[in-house]
């Protein structure tokens, strides 16, 4: 497969600044490895009036069958075949489109660490691809580019030169032009129009696909004559993931409209009509708890630890009192979750500073989580043997030492209230214990007093005068008058081999 990328240029502004954008240097081939090939990035010309960029990509046959074997290619037409006999080795396919995103990332995100003001300049782009599928022929082609700014031609290859009445294959040699466009947009087209030509793709598609196709199409997707049938390709016709696609491009479309966030219109209510009043989510009453407590202990540095996937961590983004978060947890797809979530991809920069997810076991200690005001574990420590408690408790309150803890658990008295819940059976199928509220105070007592701290409980939902609340919430403070460094920075024998 192969594809060009040119730019002319002027003393003032030489076209070599392509070597900037794509960060590649003009002067140098390289090579990259990627899933299914190794791509060569290379500069056929290089000079101030005219610079040209050349992405080779080489696909290794034997690759892509091993890894798509029992995967499916997302739809392929010629499935049944498509490993032994296929088009992917030359035509501009998604493995293209995967190359592009891999070998200039910075580039289609925009960035330019050496020149910043380069990536928002427009500037002439030329791109070339010799061969590219296209089910619908040459006309889809013009549909889908000209609409973003493209000048385009796409020239039907024939099946064969020496016998023109068999006619013209599926494949065009596409030129694309263009003036008012910036590097990072060019390259979002490509990402997403290239696979949705070809109409299929290399490797199966999950939910994760909608929010690269609504990333790479921002700015121009919503508005595409052709949204509909782009969405649909790219995601392999798949009907729920582009219904959730198309919602969601929907509301962008509507937010544009009022000038105001996404979120705003999502969560819009109109309270006039929304007569019924609702529950609030328990979910929601305790990270309210949670950020009343910080707020409280005016903590401006917070740990989450057990932060699953980021809820709390995404709601003390929003609030400019805490200016560093750490989440950490020991599972990495709940923190590639998080991450997702928390868009961090695309965070600017003053956000992405405040916050970092980290891997990592609360039952052992680590240096990178000392030095913070407060720590948050909110519905961890039932999910933990009770023989690894200890542990846990010094690697938080003895090593780490953050000035303010705040531990939340389930109240298992309360359980009774739960209708849906059988007798005699946890909340979550993962629960090692649930604790009474006497059991809960009783082992946070025993802590305050090991390390220095001083312990309060708050109850975090309705209060129910039999049973209490459905979760019971322990607020430590560090008692820095009373403590002894003695009595805490040294554990039991018993702690050192929990730990």
């Amino acid at each position: 497969m192969f594809l060009t990328i040119s730019t002319t240029g002027t003393p003032e502004r030489p076209a070599t600044d392509l070597g900037f954008l794509l960060h590649k240097h003009p002067d140098r081939a390289q090579t990259f490895s990627t899933s299914y090939g190794t791509a060569h990035v290379l500069y056929p010309e290089a000079s101030v009036e005219r610079c040209t960029a050349a992405l080779l990509l080489e696909v290794d046959a034997v690759a892509l069958v091993r890894r798509g074997k029992g995967k499916g290619r997302g739809g392929a037409p010629d499935a049944a075949l498509a490993q032994y006999v296929n088009d992917r080795p030359y035509a501009a396919s998604s493995l293209l489109a995967v190359a592009l995103s891999a070998v200039f990332s910075s580039a289609m995100k925009g960035q330019c660490a050496a020149r910043p003001e380069l990536p928002a300049e427009t500037r002439p782009l030329r791109v070339e691809v010799p061969a590219l599928p296209a089910r619908g022929g040459a006309g889809l082609v013009r549909g889908l580019f000209e609409p973003l700014g493209w000048t385009v031609t796409a020239e039907p290859v024939p099946l064969d030169v020496r016998f023109p009445e068999w006619g013209d294959s599926r494949y065009v040699r596409l030129e694309l032009e263009a003036e008012g466009l910036t590097l990072s947009e060019a390259l979002r087209h490509l990402y997403v129009l290239l696979p949705v030509l070809d109409d299929a793709k290399h490797y199966w598609v999950s939910s994760d696909e909608v929010d690269k196709l609504l990333r790479a199409g921002e700015g121009w997707l919503p508005d595409h004559p052709e949204h509909k049938l782009i969405t649909s390709r790219y995601l392999s016709r798949r009907w729920s993931l582009t219904r959730e696609a198309m919602e969601r491009l929907e509301l962008v479309r509507l937010a544009e409209t009022d000038d105001t966030e996404v979120e705003a219109i999502d969560n819009a209510v109109d309270e006039e009509t929304d007569t019924e009043e609702k529950p609030v989510p328990l979910a929601v009453l305790r990270r309210d708890a949670i950020l009343a407590a910080l707020h409280a202990s005016g903590a401006s540095r917070v740990l989450d630890l057990g932060c699953g996937q980021g809820q709390l961590v995404q709601a003390l983004l929003k609030d400019t009192r805490f200016t560093g978060i750490v989440g950490v947890d020991v599972s990495m797809r709940a923190l590639t979750i998080a991450s997702r979530r928390l868009k961090l991809d695309r965070m600017g920069e003053r956000q992405a500073a405040r916050v970092q997810l980290l891997q990592g076991s609360l039952a052992y200690t680590d240096r990178r989580l000392k030095g913070y005001d407060a720590a948050v574990l909110s519905e961890v420590i039932e999910h933990l043997d009770l023989p690894r408690l200890p542990a846990l408790e010094y690697a938080v309150f003895g090593s780490a030492r953050p000035r303010t803890v705040l531990v939340t658990t389930p109240n298992v008295e309360y359980n009774v209230r739960w209708e849906t819940l059988p007798a005699g059976h946890s909340r979550h199928g993962d629960h090692r214990f649930e604790w009474t509220r006497a059991e809960f105070r009783a082992w946070a007592r025993k802590v305050a007093e090991r390390h220095g701290y001083d312990v309060e409980f708050t109850p975090v939902g309705l209060d129910d005068p039999e049973v209490g609340p459905p979760t019971q919430m322990a607020v430590f403070t560090l008692a820095t008058a009373t403590a002894t460094e003695t009595d805490t920075a040294t554990p039991t024998a018993k702690e050192e081999n929990a730990a």
